[in-house]
């Protein structure tokens, strides 16, 4: 298995990034390469992704999940996956983000020095993009507070 760990700081308390993040059926709006995430209960979710050009499917299961704090999971049918979210307040009224996903690299489609790479850029671009859905929201949230108040 290999693995990549990435993380960001995102302006918001919290509780509010842990929330946003904890909506895994929104995962399609930051991540790039997931196309549907489906709830089967409340530990299975399944999986639908375009990886290496090819759509892939799977299930996870949540294996730990603290309020706040974290959010483990592995997968539990096709590709082997796994891994954890951690959510740290910061001063200021921030959180950093840490994201360490293991998984097994597809050599049929790129070498694993290649793939390790790649999946590195993706999950910082994903954790990017995570940032700017939770920052934007709270930015317009604020601009229609203003709005309305004049």
């Amino acid at each position: 298995m290999a693995f990549v760990e990435a993380s960001i700081d995102v302006r918001d308390d919290v509780s509010s990034v842990y929330d946003r993040w904890a909506r895994f059926e929104a995962f399609p709006c930051f991540m790039e390469s997931v196309r549907d995430v489906t709830r089967l209960d409340d530990t299975h979710l399944r999986w639908l992704a375009v990886v290496g050009g090819s759509s892939v499917e799977w299930v996870a299961e949540i294996t730990e999940q603290v309020t706040d704090t974290r959010i483990s999971w592995r997968s539990v049918s096709g590709s082997p996956n796994g891994g954890t979210v951690a959510f740290a307040a910061l001063v200021g009224n921030a959180t950093r983000v840490t994201l360490r996903l293991e998984y097994r690299p597809d050599d049929l489609h790129e070498p694993a020095g290649q793939a390790l790479g790649t999946m590195q850029h993706r999950v910082s671009q994903d954790l990017q993009n995570f940032k700017d859905v939770v920052e934007d929201r709270d930015e317009a949230a604020d601009e229609r507070r203003g709005r309305m108040a004049s």
